[in-house]
């Protein structure tokens, strides 16, 4: 798993290649094994392949999603806010071991946050995604994960670059 760790980086550029049905169904069962608080499993996902629904997509948010219209699949993730109060967390865990099944099987991935940002002219992300995927008002939307062949190439991460300053033993220190 560190290796995996160590590999993974954040992939905004594409082939265009599409993604095998076989990956997809691998990325979907690793995001339907993650865990849950309670097991409650507040989560949802639309997969998307459609380039015309990923273009549009790709101006869900002000800032840092056009790539996505580049991407041959996004994953939408949801989650149900009232089947779990903590469907942030619970989402997120299901979104990064996407990322991480995809790292695993050759492809690349990158998070767009979509909770809490902006569409512009008074619409959130959210509501500007629901609008176009018919995604109920009760189901929230915490990202996209960009998926595919990468078209760039990026350095895994050196052990030399962890932070073990950040690591406390017992209780925090000053």
């Amino acid at each position: 798993m560190l290796d995996i760790l160590k590999k993974r980086r954040s992939i905004r550029k594409f082939k265009t290649e599409k993604v095998e049905r076989e990956k997809i169904d691998k990325l979907m069962k690793a995001a339907l094994l993650s865990p849950s608080s309670k097991n409650k499993k507040p989560w949802e996902f639309i997969i998307i392949t459609d380039e015309s629904i990923l273009e549009k997509l790709s101006k869900a948010k002000e800032h840092g999603g056009l790539f996505l219209k580049g991407a041959p699949l996004g994953i939408v993730i949801l989650g149900d806010e009232e089947k779990s109060d903590v469907w942030v967390e619970d989402t997120s865990i299901a979104s990064i071991l996407i990322q991480m099944e995809a790292e695993s099987i050759g492809l690349g991935s990158c998070w767009i946050q979509i909770r809490e940002r902006q569409h512009g002219l008074g619409k959130t992300a959210e509501e500007y995604i629901q609008q176009i995927l018919n995604v109920p008002k009760n189901k929230r939307i915490e990202c996209i994960i960009a998926v595919g062949y990468p078209d760039e190439q990026k350095s895994p991460h050196t052990e030399e670059e962890l932070r073990f300053d950040k690591v406390y033993m017992n209780k925090y220190r000053i």
